[in-house]
């Protein structure tokens, strides 16, 4: 086993991202390859990109010339959302033999095989809308959560947004392939899975794009709630028009999937919603938060918020603070807009000037802090479920309660991937 080939994976980007590196290494690892620590020496390298932070150029350059210095004679596969939107620009960086697309990203054994050091990056690519079909992936690096693809690409076309040039059309698995790789990850004792995909709500679509009438992801949630062995589900992100009141109602109801939603909100305005192209008014925003805290008061809310995006004058930036202050929200994930190639945004003016741009971001960020601080001062005292995390540091272990709300105490090896009744 001594010329057994090494690989080392890297992540950019999102818990999709995440799944399906960790399907990829188990993948090579059964092709025979040996999984290395990214920071370790490999044959190859496998950086999987994302095309939604506005460095994934020199984030990818980066760390290209930091392997090229370690390990000059390793071969290097860039692949995932950048690698589809600008393979002849990641091809041209020194160091970089292989540029997978999203179609060809999960035969990755297959042109590993064939990949030999040369002159120049090989390409192998297709048009996004020839990327059909569905590839399941879950992560399992940590037995104590899990992320789930169950759903890929996105029909929506925000003015501001490139994935679903980078991903393609709407489409799922199955219910029945989903429960069977639930059962399998309970067999692992994983404890949490975090159900993942693009566009969530719009689970339903076969691998053609072609709507399954019988399946829907509100039927989904019911057949995973039935599994044995899984304690606890979260739902990563769900458009708010398609968070249904039966969806709510469901989860409010339910001992496995807990109290958490994470609902992409973008702006507070409603001049500014109709220019990002989103689906719904901040009304049906502000009425689907109304309804998930009168059936769980304790739920925790997180919310997605893009701060200068094209247009949005001060006075749309305050009716975004304004609306984000009063609402009963849990924590913020804020974005500072960047310009993408090809998206509709970049004919929007006036264009927001960046320190500005910057100066928004740090404004919502503060008030994050804010009412994260609220949110568990109001559960002071109050005894919840948590689940510990196995990895220590400093002496420390974490763990989150059902409510998201995040616990540090001292490490015990007995907690670790164990569900304990904690007071807050």
């Amino acid at each position: 086993m001594d010329n057994q080939r090494t690989v080392a994976f890297h992540t950019l980007g999102c818990k999709l991202n995440f799944s399906e590196t960790s399907m990829l290494s188990r993948s090579l690892e059964a092709q025979g390859f040996l999984k290395k620590e990214f920071e370790e020496e490999a044959d190859v390298y496998v950086i999987n990109t994302c095309s939604v932070t506005d460095n994934a150029d020199k984030e990818c350059r980066q760390i290209v010339r930091r392997i090229q210095r370690r390990a000059p004679q390793s071969m290097v596969v860039i692949t995932g959302c950048y690698a589809q939107l600008k393979p002849k620009q990641i091809a041209e960086i020194p160091g970089v033999n292989l540029v997978l697309g999203a179609k060809e990203k999960f035969n990755l054994a297959a042109h590993l095989k064939e990949l030999t050091k040369g002159d120049s990056a090989k390409i192998s690519s297709c048009d996004i809308e020839d990327v059909t079909g569905f590839n399941a992936s879950y992560s399992l690096n940590d037995r104590t959560r899990t992320f789930l693809k169950v759903q890929d690409g996105c029909d929506y076309n925000c003015s501001f947004c490139t994935i679903p040039m980078a991903r393609g059309k709407s489409r799922s698995d199955s219910i029945a392939n989903v429960l069977r790789n639930a059962r399998e990850l309970a067999q692992n004792g994983v404890k949490e899975i975090v159900l993942t995909g693009v566009n969530l709500g719009d689970f339903g679509k076969g691998p053609d794009g072609a709507k399954k009438s019988e399946e829907s992801f509100f039927s989904l949630i019911q057949e995973l709630d039935t599994i044995d062995g899984i304690d606890r589900y979260r739902i990563s992100s769900i458009e708010p028009n398609l968070l249904s009141k039966e969806i709510i109602e469901f989860v409010a109801g339910s001992q496995k999937f807990m109290p958490h939603f994470h609902i992409p909100l973008q702006s507070g305005s409603n001049d500014i919603l109709s220019l990002m192209r989103r689906r719904y008014k901040r009304e049906l925003y502000a009425e689907r938060v109304e309804v998930i805290k009168s059936l769980m008061p304790h739920c925790a809310i997180g919310v997605d918020v893009i701060v200068g995006f094209p247009g949005e004058s001060d006075n749309h930036f305050q009716e975004t603070f304004n609306f984000l202050h009063d609402l009963d929200i849990s924590y913020l994930h804020v974005f500072t807009y960047s310009e993408r190639d090809n998206t509709k945004a970049l004919e929007i003016k006036p264009v927001v000037p960046v320190n500005l741009r910057h100066e928004r971001n740090k404004q919502l960020r503060n008030l994050s802090y804010m009412k994260m601080q609220h949110f568990t001062e109001q559960h002071v005292g109050q005894t919840r479920k948590v689940l510990f995390e196995g990895s220590e540091k400093n002496g420390m272990m974490e763990g989150y309660s059902d409510n998201y709300i995040r616990i540090s105490t001292p490490y015990k090896v007995e907690w670790a991937n164990k569900i304990v009744d904690w007071k807050i």
